[in-house]
């Protein structure tokens, strides 16, 4: 363990080294070429550092010995070592955030490919929404911005009357979310989802066979998987890089067989990459999942 760990923390000081060099480069190639035009056109230089970091992850020697390895530790010890990763240069401030896109609950597989409903994995998310006082309207109203367009207007509750042109075949992004909370909050006169950390509850992927990574789940999300209270979520989450397979765990029989109605895993190598660039007064954030083994990067939000 001790030899995989000190190989892991290589792999991150070359990969954080590579990634100083390169976007120094860059920032430094861009401010000698553009000048005043670089001021305008931000967007243009957010789009170059973006590729700058792609092909970083996509050439780095470092990451592909961990998915060579298939290292569940390298992987843990690299994600802990360079979760944040702040450059600066030329009047550009550049912090790339790295950590497992695989530590939530992708809110999308409630349903189907078919818009059908998974009965026990909506149980288990009544279960969690219950311990903050939200009632079960709310799973109906996740479940109908999943349901697709319906010609007869078949959904659970009202929120296509108020928001015609909401995007319905599936939950989109924290932005989607939060839509539908706000109607949620005025429908009910209730604001108890103000007290849920949504950031770091639900992931969002088409992704309908998205695995999660025991290894990097919080509290929040054993209460919810396992359907537990926060006394043994947090024991649970402590544990937190050590889980090789299911009896490491010590779940009782209740818990083994609510955590079985999710696909989970204790190794999955994709990366949620956040990518936060300012300059003077524009800022822009960048965010997508990167597959290490494929070496792809998907589901990209662009703020600017």
């Amino acid at each position: 363990m001790k030899k995989r760990n000190a190989i892991a923390l290589m792999i991150t000081f070359f990969f954080i080294m590579a990634i100083s060099v390169v976007l120094g480069l860059s920032l430094k190639y861009l401010n000698n070429a553009t000048g005043e035009v670089q001021k305008e056109n931000f967007t243009l230089q957010t789009s170059l550092i973006l590729d700058d970091v792609l092909n970083i992850l996509k050439t780095s020697a470092d990451l592909d010995a961990i998915v060579k390895e298939n290292s569940k530790d390298a992987l843990y010890v690299f994600l802990a070592e360079a979760s944040f990763i702040p450059f600066e240069s030329n009047g550009v401030s550049i912090v790339i955030e790295l950590k497992s896109a695989r530590s939530m609950v992708n809110i999308n597989t409630l349903v189907d490919v078919n818009a059908t409903v998974y009965s026990d994995r909506r149980r288990s998310l009544e279960e969690y929404f219950i311990n903050y006082n939200v009632n079960s309207e709310y799973i109906n109203m996740l479940v109908d911005n999943m349901s697709k367009i319906k010609e007869d207007m078949s959904y659970n509750s009202a929120i296509f009357n108020e928001k015609p042109y909401l995007f319905r075949d599936y939950i989109a992004s924290r932005e989607h979310l939060k839509i539908i909370n706000d109607f949620y909050s005025k429908s009910y006169n209730d604001n108890s989802l103000s007290k849920i950390d949504f950031e770091n509850l639900f992931y969002f992927s088409t992704d309908r066979e998205y695995v999660i990574d025991l290894n990097y789940i919080n509290a929040e999300i054993w209460r919810l998987l396992i359907r537990c209270d926060e006394l043994r979520a947090e024991e649970l989450s402590i544990g937190s890089g050590s889980y090789e397979k299911l009896e490491d765990l010590g779940l009782n029989e209740a818990e083994e067989l609510a955590l079985k109605h999710f696909n989970v895993s204790f190794y999955e190598p994709y990366l949620d990459v956040n990518v936060k660039i300012s300059e003077g007064s524009s800022t822009a954030n960048i965010r997508f999942e990167y597959d290490m083994k494929t070496k792809q990067g998907s589901n990209f939000v662009y703020d600017i």
